[in-house]
């Protein structure tokens, strides 16, 4: 079935640029990012370093490069990263981490985050005859898999602390810091700041159509010029994009909370529906996550009715609010997904309210 127009609330990498944004791009200033000569590209460098704290950053292309020039920087072949449940980098890379840097992940904590406490209990020393050294030790701030879900500000300060006393790197995949930051109330610095390195995406709530932005000290920064061109990264008059990213700095920071308060909506109407089950403890930003008895089954009805989700897993859905949605999309959406869900729940199911899992799908927290 065609809709004139769809509510796609797949991911907030969707959101198209807006007017005001496709003006800027039009009236971008290039140069050759290769030769550093790219004035849009260094001045969303600088911008971003100086919203984040940081000396110097660098641009590249997508979120996923961003996570594996981490890798690369602070990593070699064999070693250990300490990294959260359902990572982005551990789940939603296609296995890039061992394949490109040769690293092997070690999960700790739960629903995403974890303490200076679960490091200390898997942290491998340098120069041990059998163990692969720690080098890294990521966070997902904010937690994609998770739910949106904000790391307390005072554990990562605790885990790059003890990161720290350890000679460990430490690298936050901030995609969506600006999202943790409104929801927090905190200054984005303070939540990058425990940090040696920290990635934003400027694709997700920022809603630019290409584009992360990396930033840390100027001599990591530098090493990752030449890391960034060994993924092939490395981009000419790459400004176009550039400017889209100075224009979201501008205008798509604060109006996050819009966002977070749409995804309240859609979250408090599953909620009361039959057969959901969702965790509204954890829904602080834009990102929906909730189970259901079949989930293909939820999305495939609620795409016929022009309301496009993703399905995480036989029983997990993800909804993500952002710029291109409003509140009465949200709204519909919300309705849209109520009665898929109510279609797809047979009486026996409603009546047992029993959560199927299978493996590599746990419940969420209570």
């Amino acid at each position: 079935m065609l809709h004139e127009r769809w509510i796609d609330l797949r991911t907030d990498a969707v959101a198209h640029p807006t007017a005001a944004m496709r003006e800027a791009i039009a009236q971008a200033s290039v140069g050759s990012d290769q030769f550093g000569e790219d004035p849009s590209v260094n001045a969303l460098q600088q911008r971003m370093a100086d919203l984040l704290g940081k000396q110097s950053g660098i641009f590249v292309p997508s979120g996923t490069m961003a996570n594996q020039l981490a890798l690369k920087l602070y990593c070699r072949p064999g070693d250990d990263v300490i990294i959260g449940q359902e990572s982005h980098s551990l789940w939603n890379e296609t296995g890039s981490a061992p394949a490109v840097a040769g690293v092997q992940f070690t999960t700790v904590g739960t629903n995403g985050t974890f303490s200076a406490d679960d490091v200390e209990a898997v942290l491998k020393p340098r120069g041990h005859m059998l163990y692969p050294p720690t080098t890294l030790i990521e966070v997902e701030n904010t937690h994609n898999r998770m739910g949106g879900l904000v790391w307390d500000l005072k554990q990562m300060q605790d885990v790059c602390a003890l990161a720290r006393e350890r000679e460990v790197a430490t690298f936050c995949d901030g995609a969506r810091i600006f999202n943790a930051a409104i929801a927090g109330g905190e200054d984005p610095a303070v939540l990058a700041a425990p940090f040696d390195l920290v990635a934003v995406s400027l694709t997700k709530g920022l809603g630019c159509p290409i584009g992360s932005v990396l930033v840390g000290s100027a001599g990591d920064i530098a090493k990752l010029v030449r890391y960034r061109r060994m993924l092939g990264g490395t981009l000419h008059q790459s400004g176009i994009a550039a400017a889209a990213g100075l224009h979201a700095l501008d205008h798509h920071i604060e109006r996050l909370a819009e966002d977070h308060v749409n995804a309240r909506l859609i979250g408090e109407a599953l909620a009361e529906v039959p057969g959901v089950t969702i965790d509204l403890d954890r829904l602080e930003t834009n990102i929906i996550v909730f189970d259901v008895p079949d989930a293909v089954a939820v999305a495939k009805h609620a795409l016929e009715a022009g309301v496009k989700v993703l399905p995480f897993g036989p029983h997990r859905i993800r909804a993500c609010t952002h710029l291109d949605v409003s509140r009465e999309d949200c709204q519909r959406a919300a309705n849209v997904l109520t009665a898929a869900i109510s279609s797809c729940t047979s009486a026996a199911q409603l009546s047992k309210r029993v959560l199927l899992t299978g493996p590599g799908w746990p419940a969420p927290r209570s």
